[in-house]
């Protein structure tokens, strides 16, 4: 009797007590250690079926739909990046078609313009031609040209 309750007592619950260790302290931290993000995604789904099920909380259909986006969500991201690689190489595309146009057109402008001649300047210390000075005196030059013969007449 004295080994019965000595096993009852004493050897079942520390059995019990390293089973629950083992489960809920090691086995649990070994669960968290490989747990990533995708896993958690994965499990996302579930939890919302679980509460559509459930018939207490009513769950709008929106939620099952964000549900499967999630479980499918590898499939999701590449169609995404292929469509924004594809909208990328579009605007690339646009862009380069756009630069060829800006290109010709200055180039069209730039021929069009007349050219300044400054490639021989005048330094600055360098003298400058005299003036010619005019065939008439100053006298002249104040009748104007059409009074110029009734002047002389």
């Amino acid at each position: 009797m004295k080994q019965w309750w000595r096993r009852w007592t004493y050897e079942v619950p520390l059995a019990f007590g390293d089973a629950l260790w083992e489960v809920l302290v090691v086995q649990l931290a070994a669960l968290l250690d490989r747990l990533t993000v995708r896993k958690v995604i994965a499990f996302i789904p579930i939890a919302i079926l679980v509460l559509a099920y459930y018939h207490r909380i009513p769950i709008p259909p929106e939620l099952m739909l964000v549900g499967d986006l999630l479980a499918y969500i590898d499939i999701f991201s590449a169609l995404f990046l292929l469509g924004v690689l594809s909208r990328v190489t579009t605007i690339l595309f646009v862009v380069k078609q756009a630069a060829t146009r800006i290109a010709t057109f200055t180039g069209n402008v730039a021929a069009h313009l007349p050219r300044l001649d400054v490639r021989h300047r005048r330094q600055r210390g360098a003298a400058t031609r005299p003036h010619r000075k005019p065939d008439r005196s100053e006298d002249d030059r104040a009748l104007g040209g059409a009074w110029d013969q009734a002047a002389f007449a």
